[in-house]
């Protein structure tokens, strides 16, 4: 019942090692500041999980000052799984377009990744499961909002199996 009647509010955002998306109102190392908009519905759909993706960040980019009306990770998807030697096409899909005062960050198991485009590739990665997520920051307001996250999974051909034998 209390995050109803909170009208904004400071969040913090982090991916801990085991690419677990963790909130608080407590800042902690590496965490991402989130502004909640005075919208009790934009807040609930902001601490739900992340299977709405696009209709969660189209509700929290509703409440947000940055005034983006879309603004989602659109590839990969929740639960894709590539091969090992696949390439990763990443794409955010935003409306309207980047301001000259904002940029871009973009989050793969909780550490930054090195670009600040919409659309890039990702490199090979080693089996396993990867979380990602972008982040738009004013730079002047130091205002941010993050996008869904999304989970996905790369597997690795095994010597053992029948592709090999």
């Amino acid at each position: 019942m209390a995050a109803f009647a909170v009208q904004a509010a400071v969040v913090y955002k982090w991916v801990d090692a085991d690419g677990v998306v963790h909130f608080s109102d407590q800042p902690s190392p590496g965490a991402e500041k989130i502004f909640t908009s005075s919208s009790s519905s934009a807040a609930a759909a902001s601490s739900a999980p992340s299977t709405g993706g696009m209709q969660q960040a189209q509700a929290s980019a509703a409440g947000s000052g940055l005034g983006y009306s879309e603004f989602s990770i659109t590839s990969p998807v929740t639960d894709q799984t590539f091969f090992g030697d696949d390439v990763i096409a990443v794409h955010l899909n935003l409306a309207p377009p980047l301001k000259p005062n904002q940029s871009v960050t973009w989050h793969l198991n909780g550490k930054q990744l090195d670009t600040d485009a919409s659309s890039f590739s990702l490199p090979h990665l080693d089996r396993g499961a990867y979380t990602l997520a972008a982040t738009i920051t004013d730079q002047q307001t130091s205002e941010s909002q993050s996008s869904n996250s999304v989970t996905f999974y790369v597997r690795q051909p095994s010597a053992l199996g029948p592709r090999h034998k």
